[in-house]
């Protein structure tokens, strides 16, 4: 009888622990979401330059509509000088990353826009 309630309490301290890891982890992500987003860095000219890139444009040739931030993530509105336009993901740019970006994602719009791993 003795070990089975030394059993039970084991059990509520690994189930409490274990709730207050999974709130930790979840506050740190969080907390690095809003840290990244706050400590963007990414000029306007930096998303022209390194889009252009991508799409085959001279950064001259674009113009950058619009922008936001969300987390790690900068999504722009791109258009060129023919009248093509386009949506953007630009993956960096923050604290977070120490200012390194991924190459941007980018489809014309109204075009699915692929992001991901091996995209």
């Amino acid at each position: 009888m003795r070990s089975d309630k030394r059993g039970n309490v084991m059990n509520k301290v690994f189930r409490v622990s274990s709730l207050l890891a999974l709130m930790a982890g979840t506050q740190w992500i969080v907390g690095c979401a809003v840290i990244a987003e706050k400590t963007n860095s990414l000029s306007d000219e930096r998303i022209l330059t390194e889009s252009a890139g991508v799409l085959g444009y001279s950064p001259s040739q674009l113009k950058l509509v619009a922008r936001r931030t969300s987390g790690t993530n900068t999504y722009a509105e791109l258009q060129a000088d023919n009248g093509n336009q386009f949506n953007c993901i630009i993956n960096g740019g923050n604290l977070a990353t120490f200012g390194a970006i991924n190459p941007p994602n980018c489809a014309k719009k109204g075009e699915t826009l692929r992001s991901g791993p091996g995209q």
